[in-house]
């Protein structure tokens, strides 16, 4: 549940943002009968991103055995590698997102194209929707109880709903750069754990053949098959046997990725904030994920 709640609320706040840069900009400018298109497309993105987790629940649900350890271990790599190339590419490019946006909305309402407005809405959701549909999917692999994943999950878009709503009517200030950056950090523990899970599910598929020795045991101490260990395990990777291969990909991946995220140069916003309001469109995301 755990997992899942704060996938969607982090991933969820980044689609709130989005949405409410396009609303606030249309509202500044005097163009709220318009926002009619952005939902159009924000309705349609969802759509997709609901479509590629049924498709996938029902690729999975046809396979079994080797095939479906190996399906599932390919998953895992490439929710893991969508994830950290949008980590970086959000950090790389948010100084300059937020006039962006503001440049197609102007582009859209200049050429009397309302389903550009439509279109750019349905791209720029739909891009972080699909993102979070794959690590929902590479997580839920090893989930206990699917209506507790499913809990947390709806939970988690609640949050983020209504931080939205806080922003877009500049009701409050959110500390958004801090929650950006503490769970940046959290989603790379949460990708580093799948990234040893799906080192276990290719082994088990036998398309991995040796992961080396196994150093310690741990399961008279917190079992495999406890609800702490399932659950550390869908967070952590945890793994009460864990080869060495395991140990060495975990920490490679977590200190390269976090290392590279926190001192790797990126633009700087002009004017820096310490805590952001959306609600006017103007303010820039680098604002809020630097």
């Amino acid at each position: 549940m755990l997992f899942s709640l704060f996938v969607t609320a982090r991933e969820g706040l980044e689609i709130a943002l989005i949405i409410t840069i396009l609303l606030g900009y249309l509202r500044s400018i005097n163009q709220k009968r318009h926002f009619r298109e952005i939902w159009y497309g924000v309705a349609a993105a969802a759509g997709i991103s609901v479509a590629v987790g049924i498709g996938l629940e029902i690729a999975s649900s046809e396979l079994d055995g080797r095939v479906l350890e190996a399906f599932e271990g390919f998953t895992m790599l490439f929710a893991v590698a969508v994830l950290t190339w949008m980590l970086f590419w959000m950090k790389r490019n948010s100084a300059g997102i937020s006039k962006e946006l503001r440049h197609r909305i102007d582009v859209a309402l200049s050429g009397g194209s309302m389903a550009a407005l439509a279109l750019l809405a349905f791209s720029s959701v739909g891009r972080e929707g699909i993102e979070t549909t794959l690590f929902l999917f590479a997580g839920s692999t090893n989930e206990s109880s699917d209506a507790l994943f499913v809990t947390g999950g709806v939970l988690g878009f609640m949050i983020a709903a209504a931080a939205g709503v806080v922003l877009y009517y500049g009701s409050a200030k959110l500390p958004l750069r801090q929650f950006f950056l503490g769970s940046a950090i959290v989603l790379m523990v949460l990708a580093a754990g799948l990234l040893t899970n799906a080192l276990s599910e290719l082994h088990e598929a036998t398309l991995i053949r040796e992961l080396g020795s196994r150093p310690w045991d741990t399961e008279s101490f917190i079992s495999m098959t406890s609800t702490l260990g399932k659950f550390l395990h869908t967070v952590l990777g945890y793994d009460s046997a864990p080869a060495i291969g395991q140990i060495v990909l975990y920490w490679a991946y977590l200190v390269a990725v976090l290392g590279a995220y926190l001192f790797w140069p990126t633009p700087r916003p002009a004017r820096p904030v310490e805590a952001a309001s959306v609600a006017a469109g103007q303010d820039s995301l680098a604002e809020v994920t630097q």
